[in-house]
C-alpha cells in the first residue's frame, strides 16, 4: 500500500529553485526518491533522508518524515556523491 506523500510549502519552493538553476527534478521525481531510495539515512528530529543519484557525480536528497497515514517532504537538495556515498 503507498501512502499519500505531502509537499511542504518550503519543499515545493526549493523544488522550483533548483529548477530554475537547471537541475531537473519535479514532485515526481522526489516522490519517486521516496518510495524508491538508493540509500536512507536519519536526519535532524528522526527525521528520514532518501537519497538517489541523478547524474554521475550528484545525489538528490530528500528530508521527510514518515508517519502511518502519510510522508510529509520537508526539504529537497542536491549533493555530491563524494561527499554521501562513502560507503
Amino acid at each position: 500500500m503507498l501512502v499519500d506523500i505531502e509537499f511542504s510549502p518550503h519543499s515545493l519552493l526549493k523544488i522550483e529553485m533548483l529548477r530554475a538553476h537547471g537541475i531537473n527534478v519535479s514532485k515526481e521525481i522526489v516522490e519517486d526518491i521516496v518510495r524508491n531510495p538508493d540509500k536512507i539515512g536519519k536526519g535532524y528530529k528522526e527525521r528520514l533522508i532518501a537519497q538517489k543519484g541523478f547524474d554521475d557525480t550528484h545525489v538528490l536528497r530528500v528530508v521527510y518524515e514518515s508517519k502511518l497515514e502519510k510522508t510529509y517532504v520537508v526539504t529537497v537538495y542536491p549533493g555530491r556523491m563524494s561527499r554521501y556515498e562513502k560507503d
